[in-house]
């Protein structure tokens, strides 16, 4: 019985920790920690995200630090940003949150970076104009990796979503089945000074602040990279 109130107790501190409220300085050290995620992540020749991946990768979205915790009852949430490819470039990136739980005998936590890969037209535009699961309103599958290696090509037709995990520097392709993602309009709001819709921003309708300019760049750096070595 104790070790059950435990458990719970701790995936309500997880969640609340994950819906407490952001500071700007707070958002913007959140999205330069996205940043040298994919600094790092790309940065790994022979186990990064393939080019033909890249290629054709429609929104990125990066979660530094998903935080895991467990004991008989585990659970997971985390908080990042996610930019489109619109007509012009990248879009301004939107803050999201992802939360979800797990069962099992495990004691312990840990913190998992992640990134996400749309690969077709629907991207997080549509997908998140409500809160929608992982494997279950989009179909996801856990991501190729080798730079410049020969991807899989069954994700073309599986899949929505690509998902990697990086660990203790070890960087592949993750499930995430079951795990929710969900707008988060009051750090984006923040963020921006002003109410912007999420289909607005990733659709390149607002201008990029000053403070996620670097992170856009090293999204697009990558996306220009990927089509000259065509």
């Amino acid at each position: 019985m104790k070790k059950t109130i435990a458990s719970l107790c701790l995936c309500l501190l997880l969640t609340g920790s994950a819906y407490a409220s952001s500071t700007r300085e707070d958002l913007q050290a959140r999205i330069d920690a996205a940043k040298v995620v994919l600094d790092e992540v790309m940065g790994t020749s022979d186990r990064s995200i393939p080019m033909n991946i890249l290629e054709q990768a429609t929104c990125v979205g990066v979660v530094p630090s998903l935080k895991k915790g467990a004991f008989l009852v585990g659970a997971q949430y985390g908080q990042g940003v996610v930019t489109c490819r619109t007509g012009h470039g990248w879009s301004a990136p939107v803050f999201i949150r992802m939360a979800g739980g797990s069962f099992g005998f495990q004691i312990g936590g840990q913190a998992t970076d992640l990134v996400l890969v749309a690969v077709n037209e629907r991207g997080f535009q549509d997908l998140l104009k409500n809160k929608f699961k992982i494997g279950g309103d989009a179909s996801a599958s856990a991501g190729p990796v080798g730079r410049n290696g020969q991807a899989a090509t069954d994700w073309k037709m599986n899949a929505e979503l690509l998902t990697y995990s990086r660990s203790k520097g070890l960087f592949a392709g993750i499930d995430l089945d079951g795990t929710s993602v969900s707008q988060n309009s009051e750090d984006t709001e923040l963020y921006f000074n002003h109410a912007h819709s999420f289909e607005s921003i990733l659709k390149g309708n607002v201008e990029v602040p000053p403070g996620a300019v670097s992170f856009v760049r090293t999204v697009a750096h990558n996306f220009v990279e990927a089509k000259n070595q065509k």
